[in-house]
């Protein structure tokens, strides 16, 4: 069932972010006159064609959903076709160079487009997110090294603190902090944090980003710097009537935070241990309503011999404590800009250290990878999945803005040439290009596939 949602939810954002791009070079080449023949939704073979609108053009569903294309009428597609006198003023090659410039880039800003609209839906809507709870970082990394420390911040027996403030700017999330500390770690800047423990006493670190090196910035960067999330609460759920939870007097809603002194780090293993002491007698040290206190309960005796295992009857739930972060439609508006900006430039900014050896080319993920990411954001939620869209709506975007010939940012390329020389570049050089972009096109979808396949055996 999970590969099932997995492929769906990774088709039908493929195919928004296609049809969205494509469609951006079609109206604009509509705008600019040119006669538009075939609007291409995949490659291959066809599987549904229609034909409608006022140049009859040919809306086409194909086999292989990885890709599309707007055919637009030019005489240099098939020269042995004379195209109709009358027709001949709307081939794209007679257009001038700014309309030609402005149909190719008009399929990459589509997806800025839908990444902004996308982004401030959810800013106005309200997302639902962990709030920016810190536990002890580890010694020795630059938050340790910094002074961050959980001394005196415990809220009954549970230590965090929360982060408020960063550079003078409200975190509103666990999700905003590791973005905007991300952007501090590509800049190498330092990074001043307001942090407020459980008893609302403020705290402030600058933690110095200037010496992280370019393989921090893969994976988990805020673990890599020592800004770990604070352990999720787990949770008593529904209890078992007569059963052992109930006789020692647990209720739902208890927070359990560890069992004869041994901190309760995950679920899986509060229930372990639960199951590992049949009969046994175990003190249960728990937060009800932020107030600390002290269970004794007896698990329940399940089979016999060396099968007997222990049950309380207690449903135990994994609970991130959560912040809905919404905004009026002008600030979701020029918030959504700025994040489609800010996650533009990061995303060129860990190009560029690709190419310097910064960032390991391991972070290029190809379609194994990202079909994963869609059916993880879609088995969350709607505002996950729509976040997950908005976010490759931009890679997309600046992927195709590369200065790489069989992209649109390798055409605008060649439009700049004419510009500087006077004319079209020659055929033998469009031919030449044509091939190189290929080769790097091939190679990084290489590297990207390889990445998947490392990935699926670790």
């Amino acid at each position: 069932m999970n590969l099932l949602s997995t492929l769906l939810a990774f088709i039908v954002a493929l195919g928004v972010l296609i049809l969205v791009h494509e469609f951006g070079h079609y109206l604009v080449a509509r705008w600019c006159g040119v006669k538009v023949l075939r609007f291409s939704l995949g490659f291959g073979r066809p599987l549904l064609v229609r034909r409608f609108g006022p140049d009859q053009t040919e809306w086409v569903l194909a086999a292989i959903p990885f890709g599309g294309f707007v055919a637009m009428l030019d005489e240099r597609e098939r020269p042995d076709q004379p195209i109709p006198e009358a027709d001949l003023p709307r081939a794209f090659n007679r257009q001038t160079v700014g309309k030609r410039a402005a149909i190719v880039v008009a399929g990459p800003l589509a997806n800025f487009l839908l990444a902004i609209l996308l982004y401030t839906g959810l800013n106005i809507y309200g997302i639902n997110e962990p709030r920016a709870l810190l536990g002890a970082p580890p010694a020795g990394t630059l938050a340790a090294q910094a002074g961050l420390s959980l001394d005196g911040a415990a809220a009954g027996s549970r230590a965090s603190l929360e982060a408020r403030s960063l550079n003078g700017e409200v975190v509103q999330s666990m999700v905003d902090l590791r973005w905007r500390m991300l952007q501090q770690g590509v800049s190498r800047e330092s990074a001043d944090l307001e942090l407020v423990d459980g008893q609302g006493r403020v705290r402030r670190v600058q933690i110095d980003l200037s010496s992280v090196a370019g393989g921090e910035l893969d994976g988990d960067f805020l673990r890599h710097i020592g800004l770990v999330p604070a352990q999720p609460h787990r949770v008593v759920g529904d209890l078992t009537a007569g059963g052992a939870a109930e006789r020692a007097g647990l209720r739902k809603g208890d927070v359990v935070n560890s069992i004869d002194g041994k901190p309760v780090e995950s679920a899986e293993q509060l229930v372990n241990l639960i199951k590992a002491s049949p009969g046994r007698l175990l003190r249960l040290d728990v937060d009800r309503d932020g107030l600390p206190l002290s269970v004794s309960v007896t698990p329940d005796v399940v089979g016999s011999g060396s099968a007997a295992s222990g049950r309380i009857g207690a449903a135990i739930r994994t609970v991130f404590p959560m912040a809905m972060v919404s905004y009026g439609p002008l600030d979701a508006f020029t918030r959504a800009n700025r994040q489609t900006w800010d996650t533009s430039i990061l995303t060129l900014r860990m190009i560029g250290k690709m190419f310097t050896g910064e960032v390991s080319i391991k972070t290029i993920s190809g379609p194994v990878t990202i079909a994963d990411y869609a059916g993880q954001s879609a088995r969350i939620g709607l505002t996950m999945y729509l976040t997950f869209i908005a976010f490759i709506s931009i890679s997309i975007g600046l992927m195709n803005l590369l200065p790489i010939p069989m992209l649109d940012g390798g055409h605008l390329l060649y439009y700049l040439v004419e510009i500087l020389i006077g004319r079209a570049p020659p055929e033998r050089f469009m031919k030449w290009a044509q091939r190189a972009g290929f080769a790097v096109l091939a190679g990084l979808m290489l590297v990207a596939l390889v990445n998947d396949f490392m990935r699926l055996l670790t």
